[in-house]
Order: C-alpha cells, then structure tokens, then sequence
C-alpha cells in the first residue's frame, strides 16, 4: 500500500484546526457568559429577578447518559483496534465518570411525581 505524504502546508493547516476551533469556542463562551451577566444585572437593577432553579437530577442524568455512552463507545473501539492496552484509558475514564454520574443521579433525592 502506497503511502501519501501531505504538503507542509496542508500539515501546518490541519494542525491549526483543533486550535482555532478550540480558541472560537473558549471566546464564544466567554461573551455568551459576559452578555447574561448584563442581563441578570438589568434585571436585578429593575427588580424583575428570578432566580432560576437548576435540576441537579436531569443533569446528572443527562451527563451521565452521554458520557457513559461515549466512554462505551470508545472503550470498545480501542479494545477492538489495539487490544488491552493504555489507549483503552480515553474510553474507560469517561465511562467511569458517567457511571458515577447515574449512580448519584439515582441515589439523589429529587422530587418525584
């Protein structure tokens, strides 16, 4: 099998990829973060303030969900390409964090109708 090399610049481009995006998202963030600090404070400042109530119960569920199914996912990928091995790590660390997430999401007391 023939092996192609990539211009130096197509290597400079698509390593500036992940670092572009990753510095879009961190400033994109940051503004969305800085524009509902204005308006809490436009709202408090008019007295029309209420503060939300966050379901720490969905949220650990929904997180959990996605981070066991991806870890999964990745954990299986790795074992069926590499075998057992330290790249195994990326899938089953995720998995771990996901699994605890849906315990405590199970064990927490929530307000159930």
């Amino acid at each position: 099998m023939e092996t192609q090399q990539l211009s130096p610049a197509a290597q400079v481009i698509i390593a500036l990829i992940p670092v572009v995006s990753i510095s879009f998202a961190a400033v994109l963030i940051f503004f969305v973060t800085l524009w509902q600090h204005h308006e809490t404070k436009l709202r408090i400042l008019k007295g029309t303030y209420s503060p939300q109530k966050f379901n720490v119960k969905a949220f650990t569920l929904l997180t959990g969900l996605c981070l066991a199914g991806i870890g999964l996912v990745l954990a299986v990928m790795f074992a069926l390409m590499e075998g057992i091995s330290w790249g195994m790590l990326s899938g089953l660390i995720p998995l771990a964090v996901g699994a605890a997430l849906l315990i405590f999401s199970h064990s927490c007391p929530g307000d159930e109708k």
